[in-house]
């Protein structure tokens, strides 16, 4: 997947080239040309009813430079609704039967063309990040035609990435899968013929654990993962499934863009990456075991070094991306212990299909470390994983881990936990 930038789509300018792409929402067969046509406020921040209406937000967008903010209901409470009317906003929300608005007190002029995102909020309140459809569309060299798989929440950086390449290339159709699909998307691709999809690797674990099988009768070319740390485990386990495609791990914020996408199978990126700068591409860098990112893709006013609040190791020649910094590290007596690592080794067992770790109070030593898992399926082939019990986990991470790095509790769960944005929060 190339990364470049893209011409900027004014106020009325013409329809974008992707404007007779193929949609599939809940079923419907559409096309972004035969989307509704509603007359939005602007500025606006629209609540979107469903995939639909978020669709129809962004085709608005596109063709009249309204100024955007976009995002689901669930994600915009009441502080935030309050917020977005300070700031000018008025606050739209979108369904079947029109447009519902409420107008700020105080209202002011827009700005063309500004797209506004909400960050996930995994370090606080979620902050408002500005963008344009030039920032937000990140692919422009010709692509081979392609149906591709939306699981995302309408709004989120991961979601404007896959629908400005539809909006902006012929040939990029796409099939958006509604929050009560997820469980099943495996056969609505399948049926539509899906044969790319972009997920978070807690979207991919829960479909391997919930139905691989399905999983594999969807004929997928190109597999993009994002929005996490991307460890061994989950990039060996989709290669076992689909051999022949192409499987792709992408970083990405609100904040810095698009601004790692590495191809070659393995976590992490090359250690020579740091610190090259090349026109045009952005700049990785890492200060105090921290990922800084200097991007051509940032938001508005955050121009220079970006410090991501993502800690970074160096194992083997590899910079691994192994969490936040502010729940990455545990002290255990003293001794630093990245949750991320000992993640990876706890997925590194054939038998677990999803792994947490975090640190617990504990006397003398402050803190200690704690897991949860989810134990894998049946193997479908019939080999035996064997089904570990607590004591076999702590015994798989002492044979890999520094002795204050093991698990002390590791405690089973039935299901991968999963957040809107399709994130277990790790």
């Amino acid at each position: 997947m190339t990364v470049a930038t893209s011409r900027h789509l004014t106020p009325a300018s013409p329809e974008p080239a992707g404007v007779d792409n193929r949609l599939v929402v809940g079923g419907a067969a559409l096309t972004w040309r035969s989307l509704p046509t509603p007359t939005l406020p602007d500025p606006v921040a629209v609540l979107a009813h469903s995939a639909v209406h978020a669709l129809t937000a962004a085709r608005q967008h596109a063709v009249h430079g309204t100024e955007l903010l976009l995002s689901t209901a669930s994600r915009v409470d009441a502080a935030m609704r309050t917020e977005l009317l300070a700031a000018g906003f008025t606050v739209s929300v979108l369904d079947d039967d029109g447009v519902h608005p409420s107008a700020p007190a105080r209202p002011r002029a827009a700005e063309p063309g500004r797209l506004w995102l909400l960050t996930s909020g995994s370090t606080g309140r979620p902050k408002r990040v500005g963008h344009t459809l030039d920032t937000l569309t990140t692919v422009r060299a010709d692509q081979p035609d392609r149906t591709w798989l939306c699981p995302y929440a309408p709004g989120t950086y991961a979601w404007w990435q896959v629908v400005t390449l539809s909006l902006t290339q012929p040939g990029q159709h796409l099939v958006v899968v509604e929050p009560d699909e997820l469980d099943d998307w495996p056969t609505v691709a399948a049926t539509q013929g899906v044969d790319a999809a972009s997920g978070t690797p807690t979207f991919w674990r829960r479909t391997l654990y919930r139905d691989a099988e399905a999983l594999a009768r969807v004929p997928l070319r190109q597999i993009t993962l994002g929005g996490e740390p991307v460890d061994q485990a989950i990039l060996d386990q989709l290669r076992e499934v689909f051999p022949t495609a192409r499987i792709s791990w992408i970083y990405a914020s609100s904040e810095v863009g698009a601004s790692i996408v590495v191809h070659d199978g393995r976590a992490g990126f090359p250690v020579d990456w740091l610190d090259r700068e090349t026109p045009g591409r952005p700049t990785l860098s890492v200060r105090d075991d921290e990922l800084v990112v200097t991007s051509p893709y940032h938001g508005a006013g955050l121009a220079g070094p970006i410090r991501t609040g993502d800690r970074v190791q160096v194992l083997d020649g590899r910079v691994l991306i192994t969490g936040r910094l502010d729940s990455d590290e545990i002290n255990v007596g003293g001794s630093k212990v990245s949750a991320g690592l000992v993640r990876g080794v706890l997925t590194g067992h054939p038998a677990v299909a999803w792994a947490r770790v975090t640190g617990r109070r504990a006397p003398v030593l402050g803190r200690m470390v704690v897991a949860e898992v989810v134990l894998a399926a049946a193997d479908p082939s019939g080999a035996d994983t064997g089904v570990p019990d607590e004591a076999a986990l702590v015994r798989w991470c002492a044979d890999r881990l520094p002795e204050h790095a093991v698990p002390r509790r590791i405690r089973v769960l039935t299901d991968i936990p999963v957040k809107e944005t399709l994130k277990s929060d790790v």
